[in-house]
């Protein structure tokens, strides 16, 4: 058993441990009122919407998508990069924890020793030790502990938010290349047509009912169509280099998209987005700049904290003893004991220089969440503006291509018959054109805007 003085030597470091932390010198934080209305502007939200959808899986409905996303979530270098970032500060939160406790070291050495007599002699000594400590009676240590804490959730915030990020910027990709597809192929189809046109004008010239000058205009629209199939094979092949890039891998061709207009009105789903702004306090980057802000209201307890003394204790004990068996019970005993104070007399101004920076800070951090949250809140005011006429114009451009289409029809059925000009079949070939494109371009962001809104509304509730 213990003696009662071994007792007393392990009391100096429990007695160390009790004191620390006793109280904090944090301001009170209290989160600032989210600066912006309660509710959407736009007549688009559905009031009765009572959920957002959660992740990113139950938003993408086309499997080729969903698994494309997927490699992107796991490949991908950015999150990577942000994962590794959450590591580093959780491993500097342990290490400003670790100020909290003492550090204890033990040390047990033998010696043996032989005198001119020839007698042999031993003796063993054990050592425990508790380095110079600072009691944290002002709770500076842990307001720093807490900052640290606070950073290091920030970063998790950051991941979160590089994570719903990438997977728009994959999901926006992966649209962009099925646009280009689509656009290409009109580019083929209009060759094609342009080149058939070209061959009845020829015709027709050497019958002597087109004048030369339909057969160059022909030539020229054919032309224009093949470079511009030239330029979307580019753009095509560009956009797979980009979606390669995001995901971090070469993505099989099986999961590359066709056509835009091959993909299921329902690949990206419509989130509802009827419930309250306060949402917008679940987005990764809100979250971040919360975290910021009560690491920073941390920072300016640990600056009142230097105002005060700093209290140190060292602490050792020991015992010795002629044999390793009897070391701990009869052997002498040794220990020592030596708190000191350090009390800031003058500082030259540094401890409030200090304070007034941390409160400065926190100042400029309650300004930046504020924005944080006006942002996000533009960020689905905008997307849910777009949304609600985006159907009517869609509808619009669709019956617009119908129209110019049977133009078109018209218009070179008269020409091949010989009872219509030549320019009015190419005034509405590029009309048909046009129109066709501008459809393309209002579906790719029709989709775009899906992501952009689950994006903005922060990925979901969770």
């Amino acid at each position: 058993m213990f003696h009662h003085k071994n007792f007393f030597r392990l009391s100096v470091v429990s007695l160390s441990m009790l004191l620390a932390g006793c109280i904090s010198l944090d301001p009170d934080y209290q989160r600032p009122a989210a600066p912006v209305p309660k509710t959407w502007p736009s007549k688009g939200a559905n009031a009765d919407a009572k959920a957002v959808l959660t992740d990113w899986q139950h938003v993408l409905a086309d499997p080729r998508l969903n698994q494309v996303v997927q490699r992107a979530v796991v490949s991908n270098r950015d999150l990577q990069e942000s994962i590794a970032d959450i590591e580093a500060a959780r491993a500097l939160y342990g290490e400003e924890r670790a100020s909290l406790f003492p550090t204890v070291d033990a040390e047990l050495t033998q010696t043996r020793a032989r005198s001119s007599s020839g007698a042999i002699s031993s003796s063993a000594e054990a050592d425990g030790a508790v380095s110079s400590f600072e009691l944290d009676l002002f709770g500076r240590n842990r307001s720093l502990a807490r900052a640290a804490k606070e950073t290091w959730l920030a970063s998790e915030a950051t991941a979160q938010n590089t994570r719903i990020t990438l997977v728009s910027e994959t999901t926006t990709a992966w649209i962009t290349l099925a646009a280009d597809n689509s656009n290409l192929a009109l580019a083929q189809q209009t060759m094609a047509s342009a080149a058939d046109t070209l061959r009845i004008t020829q015709l027709q010239l050497n019958e002597g009912t087109a004048a030369a000058g339909d057969v160059s205009s022909a030539m020229s629209t054919y032309q224009q169509a093949r470079a511009t199939v030239a330029s979307d094979k580019t753009q095509v092949a560009q956009d797979i280099n980009a979606l390669n890039l995001l995901v971090g891998d070469t993505v099989p061709a099986n999961l590359l998209p066709g056509t835009i207009e091959s993909l299921s009105p329902q690949a990206i789903a419509i989130v509802p987005a009827g419930v309250s702004s306060d949402v917008l306090l679940r987005r990764p980057d809100v979250i971040e700049a919360e975290h910021n802000l009560k690491s920073e209201n941390a920072d300016i307890g640990a600056a009142r904290a230097n105002f005060f003394p700093t209290i140190s204790l060292t602490g050792s004990a020991g015992v010795g003893s002629s044999s390793l068996s009897n070391l701990f019970s009869h052997g002498a005993n040794v220990w020592s004991f030596a708190p000191s104070i350090t009390l800031p007399l003058f500082t030259g101004g540094s401890n409030l220089a200090q304070l007034h920076y941390a409160e400065a800070e926190k100042k400029g951090l309650i300004a930046a969440y504020e924005k944080a949250i006006q942002t996000a809140f533009e960020d689905v005011a905008n997307a849910l503006a777009r949304r609600s006429t985006l159907n009517e114009q869609m509808d619009a451009q669709v019956q617009a291509v119908a129209a110019a289409q049977r133009s078109y029809d018209l218009a070179r059925r008269s020409y091949e018959v010989g009872t219509g000009d030549y320019l009015t079949v190419l005034t509405d070939q590029r009309t048909l054109w046009s129109s066709q494109l501008n459809l393309v371009a209002l579906q790719q962001t029709d989709f775009e805007n899906r992501i952009t809104l689950w994006e903005s509304l922060g990925g979901g509730l969770k």
